[in-house]
């Protein structure tokens, strides 16, 4: 004979999860189906005393299809994944989990960052974007004279 432990609320906790679940997928779809973009790359963002580095992750993105871009203090990442033909005559199942379409992200940048030198390049399906920060500048103390 087995001994079943008794658990009534477990069916609660199940539901409650897979609910939350539910709800951070509609939430990550709106923000997918967005007009301006159908996915959105994963991007880290470092700051290295000196400058900015941004990391996003573009895997199978022509460096033609990449659009980097300033205008005032906001850096605009954009572009598009080429979705691969399929053979509509294939036989079996077919399971398509890879996003293609447009993708944009924007980030404002704080006013220490020089715009003029931005320099952006992509290796390996990871787009490195190195933001310099301009030299601070001190201030300078005003003597007071009698006149």
């Amino acid at each position: 004979m087995n001994i079943t432990r008794f658990q009534p609320w477990s069916f609660i906790d199940f539901l409650n999860r897979d609910f939350e679940h539910s709800a951070a997928c509609l939430i990550a779809a709106e923000t997918v189906r967005s007009p301006a973009s159908q996915w959105v790359p994963a991007v880290d963002i470092t700051d290295e005393g000196s400058q900015f580095l941004l990391r996003a992750d573009i895997p199978g993105i022509n460096l033609e299809d990449i659009d980097v871009s300033m205008d005032g203090n906001v850096l605009t990442v954009s572009g598009v994944r080429h979705a691969e033909e399929r053979s509509s005559d294939a036989a079996g199942a077919q399971r398509i989990e890879r996003s293609s379409g447009r993708f944009l992200r924007r980030f404002t940048l704080p006013e220490t960052a020089d715009a003029e030198h931005i320099t952006a390049k992509s290796s390996n399906g990871v787009l490195e974007i190195v933001i310099p920060k301009l030299a601070e500048i001190q201030a300078r103390r005003i003597t007071v004279e009698a006149a």
